[in-house]
């Protein structure tokens, strides 16, 4: 009997009190009481806020049916809950980036006049853009404000102002001398390129070639001089030349005026023009053409080259060429190419007003040139050794 009540009882209880089996999910779990009283717990006011970026873990609420051997009952499925849920957020301001211009009127603006042009239009046509306008700059002669006449009383008092405080007659020195250093320079000078002894095979002889000038920068009096003759003998032949000179580049003069020839058979006076100056690479050269008063026409034509060896040191090539237009029996002279001169000479400048040298020198005749010369029992072709001074002050 007692088995059969104990069977019964839970039976009846069941059956008889449904709603009491609905009662409590716990019913049936032994519930052990405190032994102590627990605390109370603060609710956290951000609880279900999401904080992005937050590096701190979240706190994870325990499962209050951990552990509980449900067997038969169907359980949800779990849902991730929404941390905003039952936030009313329409009342909060909308973050919007306000434009800087916004409610200005800038369709007026002439330079802000684009051309209606699709964004990433390829070609990118500015035609129709409208341009700041092209100002006129002080390099316009249009364009240069108007000058205002000085004023008057800028020219009622003396024409030197100076002159009211310092002696008349010194200041009028001044100015002239500021006048001469400032663009109105006269200058002098005078070269003596070879004054020159030679040795050889015939009799030793003597050489000069000596030139200067006086002016400025652009017009210059020139004048020049060159001979030659024996030490035992007469002059063999000498000439001097008065010339105009005026530079047409920064390194080149243009010359004309008047030459004079001595030589023991005849003289001649000849129009002489020709250029002189500074070649590329620092060729020194000096080219003229002759027109005697016999109607006779004639070349000669330059070149030197100082090739510094030592800053006192210079070894200087020199040639020189003549021709000629028409044979000149009189004075051994004949067509064309007449005769050629080469140097080297090795110069030390004591100082650059002064400098003895040495150096060697071939010369020849040619053509008829040379016939002539035969003619007259002399040597048409020569090499000497030479020594001599260049100086200029």
């Amino acid at each position: 009997m007692k088995f059969f009540a104990a069977t019964l009882t839970p039976i009846v209880l069941a059956v008889a009190s449904p709603a009491l089996a609905q009662t409590s999910d716990h019913a049936a779990h032994q519930q052990t009481p405190p032994t102590t009283a627990q605390p109370a717990q603060t609710a956290d006011p951000h609880a279900g806020h999401a904080t992005p970026g937050a590096s701190e873990p979240q706190t994870v609420q325990p499962d209050p049916h951990a552990g509980h051997n449900m067997p038969g009952m169907t359980m949800p499925p779990a849902t991730q809950v929404d941390p905003h849920a039952h936030h009313d957020m329409q009342s909060m301001p909308q973050p919007t980036a306000s434009d800087p211009h916004a409610g200005h009127d800038m369709s007026t603006m002439p330079e802000m006049a684009w051309p209606q042009t699709p964004p990433g239009d390829a070609g990118h046509d500015m035609a129709g853009m409208t341009m700041m306008p092209n100002m006129e700059t002080s390099a316009d002669n249009a364009g240069r404000p108007p000058e205002p006449p000085p004023p008057a009383a800028a020219n009622a008092g003396p024409a030197h102002a100076a002159d009211l405080y310092f002696d008349s007659e010194q200041m009028a020195a001044a100015r002239a001398q500021l006048l001469a250093e400032n663009g109105d320079i006269r200058t002098s000078v005078v070269i003596l390129d070879r004054l020159e002894a030679t040795f050889g095979e015939g009799a030793d002889a003597y050489v000069w070639d000596a030139q200067g000038w006086y002016g400025g920068d652009i017009h210059r009096f020139w004048w020049k001089s060159e001979g030659e003759g024996a030490f035992n003998g007469e002059t063999e032949t000498a000439e001097i030349e008065a010339l105009y000179s005026r530079a047409f580049t920064p390194y080149f003069d243009f010359q004309a005026g008047v030459r004079q020839r001595y030589t023991p058979e005849a003289d001649r006076t000849d129009l002489v023009v020709g250029v002189q100056g500074l070649a590329p690479y620092w060729f020194e050269v000096d080219v003229a053409a002759f027109l005697s008063n016999e109607g006779e026409l004639s070349a000669r034509a330059e070149a030197e080259y100082d090739l510094r060896l030592t800053q006192r040191l210079i070894l200087q090539p020199r040639a020189e060429i003549n021709l000629s237009a028409e044979d000149v029996p009189e004075l051994a002279i004949g067509s064309g190419l007449t005769s050629a001169e080469l140097g080297v000479r090795l110069r030390y400048e004591i100082r650059r007003e002064f400098a003895p040298y040495v150096g060697v020198e071939w010369t020849s005749s040619f053509g008829d040139t040379r016939d002539f010369i035969k003619a007259r029992g002399e040597d048409p072709e020569d090499a000497r050794l030479v020594l001599g001074i260049r100086a200029w002050f």
